[in-house]
């Protein structure tokens, strides 16, 4: 079951120490595999991606596309993604941490795992694993359910704006993440103190979904992208995106400055994997992955759900991770959220 959170509470999460995984190779065995399968260009075998929440989100579509891409283009073979829920990504987070000089392992995540780390008082930080790529970047979306009251944004906001306690807001991440983050500083646009913003957590756009087709919340804001095929389907509807323009998948929704509201949002998604990993390791991935971005069928995904390319590796990835860090920071510490 997924731990919900308020604005007005902030829940502590104490994360205990998780043993290594016995699946994991050496650092010296996974090197070597690593050099091997690099050099001779076959395909990289016995790799992981953790995903660090549950099914059916942002993170877990990212990553079984991912490894779907590389595994069907031979770049790799019998990729494993597994899921390892719970405290907004912390908890993979801190297994990635302890798994150091695993080679084999990588954390899909991205802007919630940041501002989790902050708010769930981890103990492990993305300071301690090593970067490997950004992916992706992508716009938000405000959602209400097919029969919601709202037909527009800005019927939404007025509503908001007279009793902000009144309307619930879901995300699919724990305050601190981007999902936490829209609505805070969409607030902040429209004139609404993010203190008194109604905020509930979910673990994951596969959670927050059937509140929003519920009712359980008045309004949910997440990535445009968790939400695709449900808009399709007619079972939801996306009053507005976040994006500087409107997104080829959604043409028919506008953006918040076409409805009068001066505020844009990007979420984005990378990989990193454990600390002090060697060098081959790190170039395995790396490659793995550039070998991947450059195929036609990661530029279809990219089409079919709408996601930007915003491909980095290794250390400029590293120093937009360390600027992004800064920038979450100082915006938890005024909510009131992180020291």
């Amino acid at each position: 079951m997924s731990t919900r959170t308020t604005t007005r509470l902030a829940a502590v999460v104490a994360i205990g120490a998780l043993g290594l995984s016995a699946c994991g190779a050496t650092k010296k065995d996974a090197g070597a595999d690593g050099a091997t399968a690099a050099s001779d260009n076959k395909p990289v075998s016995g790799l992981q991606i953790m995903v660090p929440n549950s099914p059916g989100g942002g993170y877990d579509t990212t990553a079984r596309t991912v490894q779907k891409v590389m595994d069907d283009a031979k770049i790799t073979t019998s990729t494993q993604v597994f899921n390892l829920p719970g405290a907004g990504g912390t908890v993979g987070l801190q297994r990635v941490v302890n798994e150091k000089g695993n080679g084999k392992l990588a954390m899909q995540m991205g802007l919630g795992v940041v501002g989790a780390a902050y708010t769930q008082k981890s103990k492990a930080t993305l300071n301690d694993t090593t970067p490997i790529a950004k992916l992706i970047e992508e716009a938000g979306a405000i959602v209400v359910s097919k029969d919601s009251p709202y037909k527009d944004i800005n019927q939404l906001v007025e509503a908001w704006k007279k009793d902000p306690k009144k309307l619930n807001v879901g995300g699919g991440s724990s305050p601190g993440g981007p999902d936490h983050l829209l609505p805070m500083q969409l607030a902040q646009a429209v004139g609404i103190d993010p203190k008194q913003v109604s905020f509930i957590s979910y673990d994951g756009g596969g959670e927050l979904l059937p509140a929003i087709l519920g009712n359980k919340i008045s309004f949910g804001a997440s990535g445009f992208g968790e939400f695709l095929e449900q808009v399709k389907a007619g079972s939801v509807r996306v009053l507005a995106v976040t994006s500087d323009k409107r997104i080829d998948a959604l043409p028919d929704v506008p953006t918040m400055k076409e409805s009068g509201i001066d505020f844009t949002f990007t979420n984005w998604r990378g990989i990193v994997a454990p600390p002090e990993i060697s060098d081959a390791d790190k170039q395995v991935w790396v490659d793995s992955l550039t070998k991947m971005h450059d195929t036609q069928a990661w530029k279809d995904e990219l089409e079919k759900r709408g996601w930007t390319d915003a491909f980095q590796t290794g250390e400029e990835f590293g120093t937009f991770l360390k600027a992004q860090d800064q920038s979450v920071a100082d915006i938890l510490k005024g909510l009131g959220l992180a020291s």
